[in-house]
């Protein structure tokens, strides 16, 4: 357990390297130092990972494992593949929703909501930091957008439909890009919210019909009906 928290934290400091390259590239050389370094550290991950599987013609077709290697590419090459390290933030949602992180933090937060917001909420945020990469390598420079805070509140104020309208992105490629952003923000918003609303349940497989999910009460699965017997420590 100790050792899938370490590799979990390890994971949380390479995403907030990832986080942080727009502005910690203006460190110079020693961005490149740091940079090479997590690209040595996902590289001993990828092979330990490569090496633990059975079948490694299994394992490359996992889309999970490919993100992985471009995020590696990204890190070998930053001078070349820099303008495509918002990707990189895609290892967020990959770890949040992966079955190794709750299969490791279930033991401690084994509850169904609790999975189903932070699910939502790895959605939402890791949306709106790829967006902002886009947009602050695919438009810095033009009207608004000098910096990566300008990508970042162009990205929010889009996102909720704000539309301050003090930042905004030329051209039509700009506004379709716009109106992707308020489409795709506000289904991630109800997602959210419809799992902090929603009415709380516990994770029980039926052993009849494999419901997964039922209310902390339930005698009976609503699916099928078979009897069940749910754990209760109260």
């Amino acid at each position: 357990m100790r050792f899938r928290l370490t590799v979990i934290a390890v994971d949380f400091t390479i995403i907030a390297f990832f986080l942080a390259s727009p502005i910690l590239k203006n460190m110079g050389w020693a961005f490149y130092v740091l940079d090479y370094l997590i690209a040595a550290l996902l590289a001993a991950d990828l092979a330990a990972r490569a090496y633990a599987y059975s079948d490694i013609r299994d394992w490359l077709k996992k889309p999970i494992v490919w993100l992985d290697l471009f995020v590696l590419a990204t890190l070998l090459f930053p001078i070349w593949l820099f303008n495509l390290g918002f990707l990189r933030l895609l290892r967020l949602w990959t770890l949040l929703n992966s079955d190794f992180f709750w299969r490791t933090v279930g033991s401690r937060y084994d509850d169904t909501r609790v999975e189903a917001v932070v699910r939502a909420l790895s959605g939402l945020v890791t949306f709106v930091f790829v967006v902002t990469g886009f947009v602050y390598a695919t438009f810095l420079g033009h009207d608004g957008i000098s910096g990566y805070v300008d990508a970042l509140y162009f990205t929010v104020a889009t996102l909720t439909t704000t539309g301050f309208g003090d930042v905004t992105l030329p051209g039509s490629a700009g506004r379709l890009l716009s109106i992707a952003i308020m489409l795709v923000g506000i289904t991630l918003f109800l997602r959210l919210a419809q799992a902090i609303i929603k009415p709380h349940k516990v994770r029980h497989p039926c052993d009849r019909c494999g419901l997964q999910t039922h209310e902390p009460d339930a005698v009976h699965c609503k699916a099928c009906g078979n009897l069940l017997c749910i754990p209760d420590e109260g």
